[in-house]
């Protein structure tokens, strides 16, 4: 996960899931601000999947009102 899933946002599928970059990346941040806008409950709830923590990219467009 990374630049390339920015760069391919567009065209992942409402159910694959990018790292904190990407979201920082689709909100003009910085993962800091990410963290703080989910305690303020800004953002959608990410998933942990091990130790990995993943947002679901159908929730992030919601939040963005992208259809």
């Amino acid at each position: 996960m990374g630049t390339k899933d920015l760069k391919e946002f567009d065209a992942l599928p409402n159910a694959a899931h990018v790292d904190v970059y990407v979201v920082a990346a689709l909100f003009g941040c910085k993962p800091p601000t990410v963290w703080a806008r989910l305690r303020r409950k800004e953002l959608p709830q990410p998933k942990k999947f091990g130790s990995h923590t993943r947002w679901n990219v159908g929730e992030l467009r919601a939040a963005l009102n992208i259809p």
